[in-house]
């Protein structure tokens, strides 16, 4: 995959190395969406599908990321000292907080970060956790753990143990719970989420899903069953890099993923969460830089929509992929800080797959959301299960000692604040 992606002057990739495919005016899209901005020469085995305009998508292809790259590596202690004397910026301001200059900051950017938490999120903290439905997928992703080439122990939950493992999860405390599959659209299909969630909307006030990207239609049915939160994963924004991790299967179209999260906030979800797998692209900075924007553009776009972000980093998993350029504890801090302050209003959701000693060193500089007591396979909260895990879990400590850490930091936890 060569050349470049342009979009007028933008450039959407690397910078200075490959940046693929060329972006061009495309087709009308459906009736009453207007154009389209179809993605040419990706270098997917599929047709690619084109990004609406108009979108929260387009918006993110429009958007200089090459220069926003090359000024992470321009900025200077100047430029620090005028975001942290502005004590908030926007997402364009990502670059100078994520440069060397800045780094050399990091307890500043750590105070201000704080501020600016409290400020906008008090010190609530809200707590969920995932329910795996099943590990079936028929995608092929070097890095995953559910990846149809990995030979592991699968297993799909019946709607009735679904809501056996939602009820064990109530009696923890938690009252949002996100239900996760893998990709395998007969096994998991739009009818059998639909009924779980219908099983579970009497005694789960909030639930969200991350499964298989879809359509409006279908998002606007889950949120008819009860379903309010759309969790969706770009995994990485490098196109050159999506293409070589996703080998094979529907993942491989990354225009109608990235589009996923308009299409469920027009569908009605409440909230979107969005994300990169850190470790997947050779360069951490410029993923966190498409994340911003991306949130960015969905808070414009959708603004009556929650939006949330989640930098999750990659975890030991069922066919042993090696990340490229781990992300080590002190950029990640730097990463959280400076998320904070150059999106304010926006959660930021921090997994088990980081220890604890960092995720409650994390909380006071920006997480507003965290998961606990997670099973990263079905089945797991009602009884043991023998099915394989997405991803080894690094933070196993319990609901109740995760609830008492917080409020130790003079946090509160959160089980719940939505009813419908």
């Amino acid at each position: 995959m060569t050349g470049a992606v342009d979009h007028g002057s933008a450039r959407f990739g690397r910078s200075q190395v490959p940046v693929p495919g060329t972006l061009g005016e495309g087709r009308r899209g459906p009736a009453g969406r207007g154009p389209t901005v179809t993605a040419v020469g990706i270098g997917l085995s599929s047709r690619p599908t084109g990004v609406p305009a108009g979108t929260a998508a387009s918006d993110l292809l429009a958007t200089d990321l090459t220069g926003w790259r090359r000024r992470v590596d321009t900025a200077t202690g100047a430029d620090v000292e005028r975001l942290l004397g502005a004590g908030r910026g926007r997402a364009a301001d990502l670059p100078v907080l994520l440069s060397g200059a800045a780094a050399a900051r990091l307890e500043d950017l750590a105070a201000a970060a704080h501020h600016l938490t409290v400020q906008r999120f008090g010190r609530a903290v809200r707590l969920f956790a995932p329910l795996y439905l099943s590990n079936e997928c028929v995608s092929v992703c070097t890095y995953c753990g559910f990846s149809a080439g990995n030979e592991i122990a699968r297993r799909t939950l019946t709607v009735e143990e679904a809501v056996a493992e939602a009820r064990v999860l109530v009696e923890r405390g938690f009252r949002h719970v996100l239900l996760v599959a893998g990709e395998h659209a007969r096994i998991i299909s739009k009818g059998y989420l639909e009924e779980v969630v219908r099983a579970l909307t009497p005694f789960v006030p909030q639930l969200s899903v991350e499964v298989q990207v879809w359509d409006e239609a279908t998002y606007r049915r889950l949120v008819a069953a009860g379903c309010d939160g759309l969790i969706v994963y770009q995994e990485t924004y490098d196109e050159a890099t999506y293409a070589d991790v996703h080998r094979l299967g529907k993942k491989r179209n990354a225009m109608w993923r990235l589009a996923a999260p308009d299409r469920g906030a027009a569908g009605g979800m409440r909230r979107l969460g969005i994300g990169a797998l850190l470790g997947l692209h050779d360069d951490w900075r410029s993923e966190a830089l498409a994340v911003a924007a991306h949130a960015e553009a969905l808070t414009r776009r959708w603004w009556r929509c929650e939006v949330q972000v989640s930098l999750p980093r990659l975890r030991p998993a069922a066919g042993g992929y090696e990340p490229t350029d781990p992300v080590d504890d002190r950029s990640l801090t730097q990463l959280v800080c400076a998320l904070r302050l150059c999106l304010p209003d926006v959660g930021i959701s921090l997994s088990t797959r980081e220890p604890a000693a960092l995720r409650d060193a994390l909380v006071p500089l920006g997480v507003t959301t965290l998961s606990a007591g997670s099973h990263t396979e079905p089945g797991g909260y009602a009884g043991d299960s023998d099915a394989e895990p997405q991803f080894e879990v690094s933070d196993d400590r319990s609901p109740a000692e995760v609830a008492a850490a917080l409020r130790a930091l003079g946090y509160d936890p959160v089980w719940k604040d939505w009813q419908r």
